[in-house]
């Protein structure tokens, strides 16, 4: 198990990035519908737990070393060629949100030009993707429980402080921009923008294991893990729905809120977990187009790291409201292959029994 629970802590590490952890997705997917937003995280629960589960067996039936492998074996050749483009795609766009989402860090919590935290991230995130993957994998699955333990105690202080006679939820709802049209289509676009982004780097650690078991229970150690942390942060901020809608960093906001130590803890923690996201799918997106045992696959990932650095001064409220949902509606393809590759095995199995 032990092989298990650090694959769905890379797992969690991989998916809370920047604007999950900061609390800025699961605002826009989540908390702007108000309570119907708690509906919406016991249903992204149970979709991480079962897609994280199926793509860490297929890693680790193929001993993939990139996503490539796995993506033709569910899809085909020719879906395979689209699913292949998009994921590699949402690889270098979700780098580029990270980059800029420490940027926001920087200035919103020290007050130091975005600018600064962008170039900081982007040269530790070069630096990291010289080491093997195991080496990554070990120092992703490292921050999660920090971010963890901070998210419940700042869960349990906002509720101890909420005054629901005096919050008016209804109307502070009325004033979101959330990011899809209902709750049940943003819990749904909320993972499938976060699998599409996080299948490449989720088949690369299922490949790493060989038996199938233990890499199934870590996508489902992971996917669980995963919703309990979306729904500790949705009910926090859904107690100052009102003052948070127009922050960069809502977490940050609560955690400033509690004590200014308490924000900075934060603040180290959010870094943290950014930088494991950037690592991640740099990497992924550099093995993907590079081979990674070649002497070019270290000069690709400081020019692609370059780049992303480059692209993230659109700004990172902006990039989390466009990007990720247009990412989220195209990802709807990889679900659908997953769900009808896992059909198709259970048929199989039927078969022979």
């Amino acid at each position: 198990m032990k092989k298990s629970f650090q694959i769905g802590a890379a797992f969690i590490g991989l998916i809370v990035g920047a604007g999950f952890a900061s609390g800025q997705e699961i605002l826009q997917f989540f908390t702007s519908f108000g309570y119907a937003g708690i509906a919406g995280s016991l249903v992204a629960t149970a979709l991480f737990a079962f897609i994280g589960m199926n793509l860490t067996q297929l890693g680790s039936r193929l001993q993939s070393a990139s996503h490539k492998d796995v993506i033709y074996h569910i899809c085909g050749r020719y879906l395979g060629v689209i699913v292949d483009f998009i994921i590699t795609f949402f690889l270098f766009g979700v780098t580029v949100v990270m980059l800029s989402g420490a940027g926001a860090i920087f200035e919103q919590q020290f007050g130091v030009p975005s600018i600064i935290g962008s170039i900081v991230m982007t040269v530790l995130t070069i630096l990291s993707i010289t080491l093997n993957v195991k080496r990554v994998i070990a120092l992703i699955s490292a921050v999660t429980p920090f971010l963890l333990v901070l998210v419940i105690i700042i869960m349990v202080y906002s509720l101890m402080n909420f005054d629901a006679a005096s919050a008016d939820i209804a109307a502070a709802v009325a004033q979101q921009k959330p990011a899809a049209a209902n709750w049940i289509l943003g819990a749904f676009l909320y993972v499938s923008y976060n699998i599409a982004a996080g299948a490449a780097m989720l088949t690369v650690m299922g490949g790493t294991v060989k038996d199938q078991k233990v890499a199934g229970w870590g996508g489902i150690i992971g996917g669980v893990g995963l919703g309990v942390l979306i729904l500790l942060i949705n009910i926090s901020m859904l107690t100052k729905l009102s003052e948070i809608s127009e922050v960069p960093m809502p977490m940050l906001f609560l955690a400033n809120q509690m004590s200014p130590l308490v924000g900075v803890i934060m603040s180290v923690v959010l870094l943290g977990m950014v930088y494991n996201t950037a690592v991640g799918m740099l990497y992924a997106f550099t093995a993907r187009l590079v081979q990674t045992d070649t002497p070019k696959f270290k000069g690709f990932a400081v020019l692609f790291g370059i780049v992303a650095f480059g692209a993230s001064f659109i700004g990172f409220i902006t990039l989390v409201g466009t990007v990720y949902p247009t990412m989220g509606y195209l990802g709807f393809t990889l679900i659908g292959a997953i769900v009808f590759a896992w059909i198709m095995k259970k048929r199989r199995v039927a078969e022979r029994g």
